[in-house]
């Protein structure tokens, strides 16, 4: 059972959720986000703009940092609207987690909300909710990004490859944008997926794949997060058919996930559901041998898990 306690950071009110090896820290002055994310006690492994900490009541949008939510496509000035204010937070039943709830955005018309859960000590299931709150449809998709610090690797997988002549239809789609520049040594191309080195010299990129996997995942020294989603391999997915996408700049590397695309109704809502999971002492993986031999497979024994707990649940209900 996770402990739900009151405390600061840089300034805000905020609560932490706390486990017998992870802390997260939500404030309560804005969001509604994740500020931190913390394994046995060592950094926070999400990125932040110091200068944006502590602070409230800003007329324009500041990314400050960790996790936050979002609703695509991206067409400014709609996905810039500020969370600057408040939010309410309250506990779920059983005292597992929390739910956060952000005023409906005066000029979209919608609200932002999420539950945080803890599955384990190291495990999460985080559920993004967009409520419609106009009068009239809006289509959206919901898009969760999260944030992670510089001098980290990041692992956006492939599927298995299959040998020439077994198969002639295509497998993924991968989606540049009008800056995204594959000469730069950010992007590391491996047979099985690509990797992404963020550092201080970085300039901004971005990419978007299908991502039929459903898992990505951030290597850092003071530990290594992964977040996994279901991908609907029939559904229409924005930005050409993208359940994920990245971005990476000299201080970040953004793990963004997306749901469908969907015409809410006036009342209607739109859900994407994220499982995170936080590992100690995993290796590097920016090289195919570790990989293939070290890093895939405890990531695959995780999502087997997963699926395990979820296959349970679902029939004791």
């Amino acid at each position: 059972m996770p402990i739900i306690r009151s405390t600061s950071y840089k300034g805000w009110n905020a609560l932490a959720l706390v486990t017998d090896r992870v802390e997260l820290i939500i404030p309560l002055d804005v969001g509604p986000r994740v500020i931190s994310c913390s394994l046995d006690g060592g950094p926070n492994l999400f990125a932040t703009v110091g200068t944006e900490l502590g602070k409230t009541g800003e007329k324009d949008w500041k990314i400050r940092g960790g996790h936050r939510l979002w609703h695509a496509p991206e067409v400014p000035p709609r996905n810039y609207q500020p969370d600057n204010l408040p939010i309410t937070a309250n506990k779920l039943p059983g005292g597992k987690g929390l739910r956060l709830d952000q005023p409906v955005e005066e000029k979209t018309g919608i609200r932002k909300s999420f539950t945080i859960e803890a599955l384990s000590d190291t495990d999460f299931k985080v559920t993004h909710t967009l409520k419609n709150e106009n009068m009239w449809a809006v289509e959206l998709s919901p898009w969760a990004l999260t944030v992670m610090g510089r001098d980290s690797y990041t692992v956006i997988p492939f599927n298995p490859k299959v040998p020439h002549g077994q198969t002639l239809v295509p497998d993924y789609s991968l989606v540049p944008w009008t800056y995204t520049d594959f000469t730069d040594p950010v992007w590391d191309f491996h047979r099985d997926y690509i990797g992404i080195h963020v550092n201080k010299g970085t300039q901004s990129q971005k990419l978007g794949l299908t991502n039929f996997p459903g898992w990505a995942a951030n290597w850092q020294k003071g530990g290594t997060f992964v977040k996994f989603w279901a991908v609907n391999k029939n559904a229409t997915y924005p930005d050409f058919g993208c359940s994920f996408e990245t971005y990476v700049c000299d201080f970040m590397n953004e793990l963004e996930s997306l749901g469908p695309l969907e015409k809410l109704e006036p009342g209607a809502t739109a859900t994407l559901v994220e499982y995170w999971g936080l590992f100690e002492g995993m290796p590097k993986p920016d090289k195919d041998s570790v990989f293939a031999n070290q890093f895939r497979p405890t990531i695959d024994a995780w999502l087997h898990k997963l699926t395990a707990e979820n296959t349970r649940a679902k029939k004791s209900k």
